[in-house]
């Protein structure tokens, strides 16, 4: 018998079908999902495939062919149906199952020579991924169809095609259907084939399945199911396996016998490896040890049937009352949501590009990832187990615009139970899945209690999560969800929970802090409240790319495969840009809500890569004492053998020391004092400790040297010193009482707003500040008073919410000019974006200098990660290019500043304490009245915000705004600052 019907009899009902438009019909002809590995031997079918974009499923097939790369979509491949973004919204308003008549229709066709060696042999096709129904034909005859956009599809080809033959094989893709309902995933929305293409062939004698449980105290089991495509299986088989050498044999007391299975008239057998390892190297997210087994099936001669070979990993994870466990271990979860996603291939990523992600993900300190919201490409699964990454593993569900309909919907109970399970079975033998999850943002129903029931049958080692199902009691016990998983869930709320006595389970955030433009505001607050609460245990940031495609302006159309080396750091080339919802002429999208995530399009770190890293730091310096300073080891499993350190001294007047650090031998949790490694000069002024840590040795994923991390410790505070006065010099004002400057273009005023981050926009406030015209301030002197060598301007800003008192006072000092100010907030104001000075300087000033965190971009909420220290940075690279143009650049805590041309001539500002800084080429106007960065301009000049306060970040755009203690609050703000040539 046969694994599976090879193609519908012209009497079948099915033949009639149309299978895009039933919900209960999942597949048709497609094989069992397994975890055999057929890689090796198998014939590729990737490449250029004859191609057809139909107007509808029934349309002909006409005679005219393009072609279209495989794997690929063919929505960033030329043709006229082009991406589109929504987040929650269906893209057409049919209601489920039904989908839209217009329905674009991919038709792939190929020869394909099948090699003469597969004589006698079964021969299969496997499909990786396809969205969101794919038909099979070969040689004209109807084969099979599958539903399940991202996860692979089987397809015995024995009976259809001949070994040293050429057939034709075409795949059918249709963009919409039932299915669709159910992939709503706050993506872009694409059409074609999206993973590689494969024939493969084995012995009609086969391994039909092989699962790998291996604990962390060196047991070993195997569960080998055995099939025979010609019928009956043979007497006197049996399996074999081989552990780094370690021959192992089968379980002699486990039933061979033959099973037949009534639905199918198949014939199954099952067989059973045991063994336990002696010092068994365990694997962790830390420590990721792998082992090479290999499973062989041996037909009763001796001779070897088939092969599947695994790496391996010995771990074991459980819930033990409100903590989840690695290996006996609570572990903090310090995860990002991830999707398969290019900025010129969209849904298609390489095996390099999966590898740079995880790499990037590494050496910013996470330690887990979520596959949002679909099992993601299977490379991505062998990466994390080699690289050391926990993995949620999601099922392809989420029904987020028909949530409520769809969760009951016996239609689609078969859907729901099919897409968890072929999950499952495909990754089960992974030790880096340490948590199922039953997907995302659909509701709660009938239909999640049957997929987890089937799933807490056929796997018990694993916990299984899912959000719609905790919502609605955390504490519950009797849902589908071992976990408390919320969804961006106030911190104060979750402190709240663990403190109740009321918890019942761990609580891990599936999602909760929303990385859209220029935010991540208090993700240090949230790791300080994680690390001191029990019952909280991590969460995963929403989410790892900005999925911004590229795109040639000229024409609007995707760039696509060739596009390579048009874009640098974040910034695409002359004549491109960073698409988004809307870009591609769609009349209904969701805007720039694509892009949030921590790196930009092509992989460029955002700064609140480098804030995760500083509150992920597996080594720190936990206070700082006369007798020297106590480092601790932060991690689960590993020592600090390693790492390496060099120290760094930074003081105050400029100076910077350094010597090599040895790190003690601490085991995980241990700490222990260390020596002071300089001897504090008594003049410098304020003195920051800085502990260098780097990767002592290559490491699978950062070569020696990288930066791990950079505790700091502050040794010695500053002491305020004010400038003098000089009498004898004049301060030149104009008539409106402005400071006349030959370093200035523009004299400093008061400034209140800021270009709206997206979590300005979409959380509300950017809304209210306009409202109350802080974006359009009217200045009225009221007062101008000279003498000498001072000079008192008294102004009023005018808004529609009340009158700001401005008091600057002016006084020369030597080599410059000392700048005092307050400003009055009345009550109607509160809550506005800063409060501060901004001014304009001449050009040709290129290079910012300063004292205080950095290197990279930081706020109020976003500076945990910035250590102090003198920083040199080109005005240009100082502003981050989040994709739709908004407030960037800032720089916290800055003590001075100095802004300077190659000939070193420009200017220096010493602040009264540190502030607020930012300096870009754009006034917050040019960054507001444009939605890429293709039509901004940059001004020959500086733009410089000196902010007295400056609202945090927050991440309200989806989640929680930032906290009270990072508003700008009403009443009197008062800063100073000293402005002198250089």
């Amino acid at each position: 018998m046969t694994d599976a019907p090879r193609g519908p009899h012209p009497s079948d009902p099915l033949i009639a079908l149309r299978p895009w438009e039933s919900p209960e019909v999942t597949s048709w002809g497609r094989l069992p999902m397994n975890a055999v590995d057929r890689r090796s031997g198998a014939l590729p079918l990737d490449g250029d495939w004859r191609f057809q974009l139909l107007p509808t499923p029934d349309a002909p097939v006409g005679g005219s062919w393009s072609s279209s790369h495989v794997p690929g979509v063919w929505t960033m491949q030329g043709t006229d149906d082009l991406p589109q973004y929504l987040n929650v919204r269906m893209p057409f308003p049919e209601f489920p199952p039904h989908s839209p008549s217009a329905n674009p229709t991919g038709v792939y066709e190929r020869e394909v020579d099948v090699p003469a060696e597969w004589t006698g042999r079964r021969i299969v096709l496997q499909v990786g991924a396809a969205e969101s129904v794919l038909l099979v034909h070969v040689d004209g005859l109807p084969v099979g169809i599958s539903k399940d956009s991202h996860l692979a599809a089987e397809f015995d080809l024995t009976g259809l095609v001949r070994a040293g033959a050429r057939s034709v094989v075409r795949l059918t893709v249709v963009k919409w259907s039932d299915a669709s309902h159910v992939e709503d995933q706050d993506q872009w929305w694409h059409g074609g084939i999206t993973r590689s293409v494969l024939l493969y062939a084995t012995d009609p004698l086969h391994l039909a399945d092989v699962t790998v449980r291996a604990s962390f105290n060196g047991s070993l089991r195997v569960d080998c199911t055995v099939r025979d495509a010609g019928g009956a299986l043979p007497e006197g088989w049996y399996v074999s396996g081989e552990l780094e050498g370690l021959l192992l044999t089968q379980d002699a007391e486990f039933d061979r016998c033959n099973r037949e299975d009534d639905r199918v008239s198949d014939f199954l057998g099952e067989a059973r490896i045991r063994t336990t390892v002696e010092d068994v190297r365990t694997w962790n997210a830390e420590t990721p040890e792998l082992y090479d087994l290999t499973v062989r099936l041996h037909r009763a001669d001796g001779t070897v049937a088939d092969t599947s070979r695994h790496r391996i990993g010995f771990r074991d994870v459980e819930i033990a009352g409100r903590d989840l466990l690695v290996n006996g271990e609570r572990v903090f979860v310090r995860g990002v949501n991830r999707h398969d996603f290019h900025p010129l291939t969209g849904r298609t990523v390489s095996y390099d590009d999966m590898r740079a992600d995880l790499v990037t993900l590494k050496r910013f300190g996470f330690n887990a990832i979520r596959t949002s919201h679909y099992p993601n490409d299977p490379t991505l699964y062998d990466l994390a187990d080699e690289l050391g990454l926990y993995v949620v593993d999601e099922a392809d569900i989420e029904s987020h615009d028909h949530a409520h309909e769809i969760a009951d919907d016996p239609r689609y109970l078969n859907a729901f139970v099919d897409r968890v399970s072929r999950m499952v079975l495909r990754d089960k033998n992974h030790p880096s899945v340490i948590i199922w999850s039953l997907g995302n943002e659909s509701d709660y129903g009938a239909n999640h209690d049957a997929a987890a029931g089937w799933l807490r049958r056929h796997d018990p080692t694993r916990p299984v999560q899912y959000e719609g199902a905790a919502k609605l009691d955390w504490a519950a016990v009797d849902d589908a969800s071992d976990i408390a998983c919320p969804m961006y869930a106030s911190l104060e709320e979750c402190v709240e929970h663990a403190l109740s006595g009321r918890q019942t389970k761990p609580l891990i955030w599936c999602e909760y802090s929303h990385a859209m433009g220029n935010s991540n505001g208090t993700l240090a607050d949230h790791w300080a409240a994680i690390e001191s609460t029990p019952g909280l245990q991590g969460g995963f940031i929403w989410e790892f790319w900005d999925h911004g495609i590229l795109q040639r302006v000229n024409d609007g159309r995707p760039v696509g495969r060739g596009g390579a080396g048009l874009y640098d750091n974040g910034v695409a080339a002359p004549g491109h840009r960073w698409a988004y919802g809307g870009d591609f002429g769609e009349p209904f999208h969701d805007g720039a809500f694509i892009a949030d995530g921590v790196v930009l399009p092509d992989r460029t770190p955002k700064p609140v890569m480098y804030e995760h890293r500083e509150i992920a730091a597996p080594v720190r310096i936990e206070c700082f004492r006369h007798e020297g300073i106590v480092l601790g080891n932060h991690q689960h499993f590993r020592g600090l053998a390693w790492l390496a350190g060099q120290w760094e001294l930074s003081l105050a007047d400029g100076r910077t020391l350094t010597a090599p650090a040895e790190l003690p031998d601490l085991r995980p949790g241990e700490t222990a004092a260390v020596p002071l490694p300089f001897e504090l000069p008594e003049d410098g002024g304020e003195a920051w400790l800085t502990l260098r840590v780097t990767t002592a040795n290559d490491e699978p994923w950062a070569p020696r040297g990288t930066v791990v991390c950079l505790p700091q410790a502050r040794l010695r505070e500053a002491v305020a010193e004010a400038p003098t006065a000089v009498r004898n010099r004049s301060v030149e004002v104009d008539d409106d009482g402005l400071l006349v400057h030959p370093l200035l273009t523009s004299a400093p005023t008061l400034s209140l707003w800021r270009a709206p981050t997206d979590n300005d926009e979409l959380g509300g406030t950017a809304a209210r500040w306009r409202g109350w015209g802080l974006d359009a301030l009217v200045r009225k002197v009221a007062h101008i008073r000279q003498t000498a060598g001072r000079v008192t301007v008294r102004a009023e800003y005018l808004s529609d919410a009340g009158v700001v008192r401005h008091v600057q006072v002016l006084t020369a000092v030597e080599g410059g000019i000392h700048v005092e100010e307050s400003a009055e907030l009345p009550d109607t104001l509160a809550d506005v974006a800063r409060i501060g000075s901004v001014f304009e300087t001449v050009a040709g000033l290129d290079l910012m200098e300063w004292f205080g965190q950095g290197p990279w971009e930081s706020y109020p909420d976003r500076a945990f990660g910035a250590p102090v220290g003198h920083h040199s940075v080109p005005v240009d690279d100082l502003f981050t290019p989040y994709l739709r143009p908004q407030e960037s650049g800032g720089r916290h805590g800055v003590r001075h500043f100095t802004l300077s041309a190659p000939d070193a001539t420009g200017l220096a500002v010493v602040l009264d304490e540190p502030r607020q800084v930012g300096v870009t080429r754009y006034r917050a106007a040019d960054l507001t009245e444009v939605a890429h960065h293709d039509e901004l301009v940059p001004r020959a000049g500086c733009v410089v915000h000196i902010d007295a306060a400056h609202r945090g970040l927050g991440t309200a755009s989806c989640g929680p705004d930032t906290f009270a203690s990072y508003l700008v609050a009403p009443g009197v703000h008062r800063w100073s600052w000293t402005l002198r040539a250089l």
